[in-house]
């Protein structure tokens, strides 16, 4: 069986039509992201987008275990969300998942629109709406953040494994009675993983850098020590890849266990195979060397986003 990484869909379990309404959908909202970031974007974002980039990257190698032989790993639309808002971490979240499927075949290219919009897109919305108003119910505190966030983080996994169900319904791999409450069990489990994960990565940020979580939207802080930092933290993450609990992750798991994991298909190429090296053949070694490349393409990527995007929002408050 091909390896699934969490809800990426490999090729084959989605029909054709459902595939394409996916890319659509993609496309359409990528390009809806760009626009409305252009206008929210300030400075202090520009690096901390091809951080977080790297961050996810990162830690979405690492499996922890779940239940019965399952594990799961964070998928970090919430976390992305929570600090720099659901469209920015549209692109965040697209980044990384693109360069997974184009670059290490996880998750189908037919199938690329609807990870994005699962994973990239509805976690995002999902996590953000239930941070904001749990927010705008308990106040301005950092314990208001961190239950909005848990709240948030946990409920975008159970909506992005709820669509990924729907979708593998419609396209007839799996009826929904099977594949909703199975998708949505699993997944219920893992999301309490990313709630811990994404608390403690914003408790993390409220004692080194408290302005990425108080400051209000555009302001800057100056230094390049922190950006350097991140990266640092990204890389060492990938380090620790190699004990990641190799047992099925979610998807992988529902689909073993209800007979529908031989649809997927191979992909149409390989570069770095299922986070591999090919002329490197320690285990461990290949997996990690394989991440740092990884994080730094994301991270570059970004980068590159936030500063395409920066311009038109410097222009309009250059005088303030």
């Amino acid at each position: 069986m091909l390896p699934i990484l969490a809800l990426h869909i490999p090729d084959g379990f989605l029909s054709v039509p459902v595939a394409a309404a996916g890319w659509l959908m993609m496309l359409a909202l990528v390009g809806v992201a760009l626009r409305q970031t252009r206008d929210q974007l300030g400075e202090r974002q520009i690096p901390l987008m091809g951080i977080l980039a790297a961050f996810v990257f990162a830690a979405q190698m690492i499996n922890f275990p779940v239940a019965g032989g399952t594990s799961g790993h964070l998928i970090g639309g919430a976390l992305v969300a929570v600090l720099l808002g659901p469209w920015a971490a549209v692109l965040v979240m697209t980044s990384v998942v693109g360069v997974q499927a184009l670059l290490f075949q996880d998750g189908g290219l037919l199938a690329l629109g609807f990870n994005v919009v699962n994973m990239g897109i509805i976690s995002a919305f999902v996590g953000y709406a239930a941070y904001a108003f749990t927010r705008r119910m308990m106040g301005e505190t950092f314990a208001a953040t961190a239950v909005g966030a848990a709240a948030g983080a946990w409920l975008g996994v159970e909506a992005a494994a709820i669509a990924t169900a729907l979708q593998l319904a419609i396209s007839g791999t799996s009826p929904l009675d099977v594949a909703l409450p199975a998708m949505a069990g699993v997944h219920a489990l893992v999301g309490i993983g990313e709630a811990l994960i994404t608390v403690g990565a914003l408790a993390f940020i409220r004692q080194t850098r408290p302005d990425l979580l108080g400051q209000p939207r555009g302001a800057a802080t100056r230094g390049a020590g922190w950006v350097a930092a991140g990266l640092l933290i990204a890389l060492a993450v990938t380090l620790v890849s190699p004990l990641a609990d190799p047992n099925l992750d979610g998807l992988e798991r529902v689909a073993e266990d209800h007979g529908f994991s031989e649809a997927a298909q191979p992909p149409a190429y390989e570069i770095l195979p299922d986070y591999t090296v090919p002329f490197i053949e320690d285990a461990a070694l290949t997996t990690i060397v394989s991440g740092i490349i990884g994080v730094l393409i994301v991270a570059g990527i970004g980068f590159g986003l936030a500063r395409l995007v920066a311009p038109r929002r410097k222009e309009t408050t250059g005088a303030g």
